[in-house]
């Protein structure tokens, strides 16, 4: 068990804690909300770059890793869909985005074909974590500018899960999915 690995872990194990806190109204929920959202995200932040930077990486992290960020993402957005934060449609096209991709890499993974992260891939992930943070506070805490934002955060991640899946099977697609790419 190494530090990336421990940082993962305790970002699964954060991914329950959020989803009791953001569906249980208490004084205060929003914050705590927010500040166990943002320890999650930067968990994710610190384990690939102590991964990358101390050469700590393992397959089993790099199973693990990615499907905490797709768990923590998916919660969160399945919480905001609850108190109304998100349009059901929009959780649905981001999240089936991620469950599509997903699959498609694990397709590739299983005929010894690596898919890369795509930068439309990285800024969508980018933009959904700094949507749902501003979400997860809900109106109450934030001003005119941040409901703006909240919005058209919402927007361009939805447009960014449509491009960037799009991206993917068009790039990948014939290689992966052709019947002579089998090992």
């Amino acid at each position: 068990m190494n530090i990336p690995m421990l940082l993962t872990i305790t970002r699964i194990v954060a991914i329950p804690v959020l989803v009791v806190i953001m569906l249980t109204p208490f004084p205060g929920q929003e914050i705590v909300a927010f500040a166990v959202f943002i320890f999650a995200c930067l968990t994710d932040m610190l384990d690939g770059f102590w991964a990358r930077r101390k050469k700590m990486t393992t397959v089993l992290g790099s199973l693990l890793d990615p499907m905490a960020d797709k768990l923590l993402i998916a919660s969160a957005l399945i919480c905001l869909v609850e108190s109304h934060g998100v349009a059901s449609w929009m959780a649905i096209i981001i999240i089936g985005r991620e469950i599509a991709v997903t699959g498609f890499r694990a397709i590739a993974a299983s005929r010894g074909f690596n898919i890369p992260a795509s930068g439309l891939g990285k800024l969508k992930m980018t933009l959904e974590t700094i949507t749902i943070a501003i979400l997860i506070l809900g109106p109450d805490h934030l001003g005119i500018v941040f409901q703006l934002a909240q919005t058209a955060g919402l927007w361009l991640i939805v447009a960014l899960a449509l491009f960037s899946a799009i991206e993917y099977f068009a790039r990948f697609g014939s290689r992966v999915l052709s019947e002579n790419s089998s090992s």
